[in-house]
């Protein structure tokens, strides 16, 4: 990822988790590959971090909304009628 792209949006908020995930994946990528220069490498995983906090804050509010929907209303799947159901 060149130096000016990960500089111009190093404190913009993704739009998505989804493409978060994708500019992480980028980033790696390009640290990986050992062209970055140190001040750009710097820049590069200041914005993953920033991605990757945005991430983890989208997995927990999703997996609170689970808990909440979870609770009490989410139950097991019947297989087999149960006896009181037979009864008319």
């Amino acid at each position: 990822m060149p130096a000016a792209k990960t500089a111009r949006h190093a404190d913009q908020a993704p739009a998505s988790y989804e493409q978060a995930l994708a500019e992480l994946e980028q980033i790696v990528q390009a640290m990986e590959g050992g062209q970055l220069s140190l001040d750009d490498t710097l820049s590069s995983y200041k914005r993953g971090n920033l991605l990757l906090q945005f991430c983890r804050g989208k997995l927990q509010a999703v997996e609170q909304q689970v808990q909440v929907l979870d609770g009490e209303q989410l139950k097991p799947l019947r297989t087999e009628p149960d006896e009181e159901d037979d009864r008319v």
